[in-house]
């Protein structure tokens, strides 16, 4: 009796193809404030076993545009500068990845804009 081929007989390369991925709507509901805007220009990462610590904070801009000033002065620059955690986000190695993926799309995209403007202003 001849053997009848099984799912995980299929080569590799045909059971890739049949894994598409697939996009799913997904709204988040807001609680509380969370709704709200948080402003941020500086952002840290601490890396701990199965998570990542995201710190997101708020520098002075005043302070951040006297540096440079004060740098080439030749004045005593501040051995620390303090800031506001706005938010601390934990996440998963996985979420992570998918943030990764995100901003990288966000980019990309931000880059081809910046030079179609480029080329068609020029």
């Amino acid at each position: 009796m001849p053997e009848i081929p099984k799912a995980q007989d299929k080569p590799v390369k045909e059971a890739a193809q049949e894994q598409k991925a697939v996009g799913m709507g997904i709204r988040l509901a807001p609680v509380n404030n969370s709704d709200q805007p948080v402003v941020a220009n500086y952002t840290a990462l601490n890396v701990s076993p199965g998570m990542v610590f995201v710190d997101f904070g708020f520098l002075e801009p005043g302070m951040l545009a006297a540096l440079p000033r004060v740098a080439k002065q030749g004045g005593k620059l501040p051995e620390r500068l303090n800031g506001k955690l706005a938010v601390r986000v934990v996440m998963g190695y996985d979420a992570i990845a998918n943030l990764h993926q995100q901003l990288g799309r966000v980019l990309a995209g931000l880059s081809a804009a910046t030079n179609k403007g480029r080329k068609g202003g020029a």
